[in-house]
């Protein structure tokens, strides 16, 4: 299994890490069946359709992640005064508008 190399960690609660990982297991289920899809030589529209739910599926995740970052981590560190903590999410956010 691969691990992370962040400087950071988060300490989830066990439903908070079970909500995340079901979602993750749906997109990578989804990913299977569009290699599925290639291997079978499925039509390239009914592929694309396939990719963008699961673009979807990856922004939904990302908006809910995001939402629970800033509501536990960002707002933990200003009330310490970490205000650096507002770069590192400006930062984020331009990564994730790219």
């Amino acid at each position: 299994m691969n691990t992370c190399e962040c400087k950071k960690m988060k300490m989830r609660n066990d439903e908070e890490k079970k909500a995340f990982i079901n979602r993750l297991s749906r997109i990578e289920g989804q990913i299977r069946g569009i290699k599925g899809m290639i291997e079978q030589n499925a039509y390239c529209t009914d592929i694309l359709v396939q990719v963008s739910a699961v673009t979807a599926a990856l922004n939904s995740f990302n908006k809910e992640l995001l939402a629970e970052h800033i509501k536990t981590c960002v707002s933990d560190d200003i009330r310490a005064g970490k205000d650096e903590t507002v770069d590192e999410l400006v930062a984020t956010l331009q990564k994730l508008m790219r």
